[in-house]
């Protein structure tokens, strides 16, 4: 078992990756297409290509079940079952997973950053498999997900109050850093 907000989930089950290509087709009609954005707010959508698996489910499950908010990407979780979330995951994960492996370089030394060097690794790359990865994400993304957390918009035990001390300006610095290393991709069709 998994706690993850206020609730156990049970442990993840192995996902296929083979299995989550088609649905996973879907997905790239936003996470698949470079620089596309969201459009209200404005921010470009979250690269998944070589994200942790276990990560992936625990956000899917997120939007499925009302932890996280936002209407897309709730509407397209709705109908998922466990098992084709894993199966998406593990299809993600394995995209460009080499290139993520590899990471970027070590974070520059100020308190924001060791804070998060603690979760997400010295070089964006997270030390647990439900934590994501972060090297290489879009910037404006990692400030819009950091300003939810700040915000109450997303819902977690540990991020919330550690970005609640966050300025404006650390959010500002630390997307700028993780944005440029080496890591994630966008994903895209073949």
């Amino acid at each position: 078992m998994i706690f993850i907000g206020s609730a156990f989930l049970p442990a993840f089950a192995e996902g296929d990756a083979a299995r989550g290509a088609k649905p996973g087709y879907t997905c790239l009609g936003c996470h698949g297409i470079e620089g596309y954005r969201n459009a209200y707010p404005s921010y470009r959508v979250p690269k998944l290509g070589g994200q942790k698996a276990s990560y992936l489910v625990v956000a899917l499950r997120g939007y499925r079940d009302g932890m996280r908010a936002h209407p897309t990407m709730a509407g397209q979780a709705s109908s998922l079952t466990d098992q084709q979330i894993e199966d998406l995951a593990a299809y993600f994960a394995s995209l460009n997973a080499d290139r993520v492996a590899a990471g970027g370089s070590r974070a520059p030394s100020n308190e924001a950053t060791t804070t998060c060097i603690a979760c997400h690794g010295q070089n964006g790359i997270s030390l647990s498999p439900t934590w994501p990865t972060l090297a290489g994400q879009h910037e404006d993304y990692l400030v819009h997900a950091l300003n939810q957390y700040r915000d109450g918009k997303r819902k977690d035990p540990v991020m919330s109050p550690i970005v609640a001390a966050l300025s404006d300006d650390d959010i500002a610095l630390l997307a700028k850093y993780y944005a440029r290393l080496d890591g994630l991709q966008t994903t895209k069709a073949e």
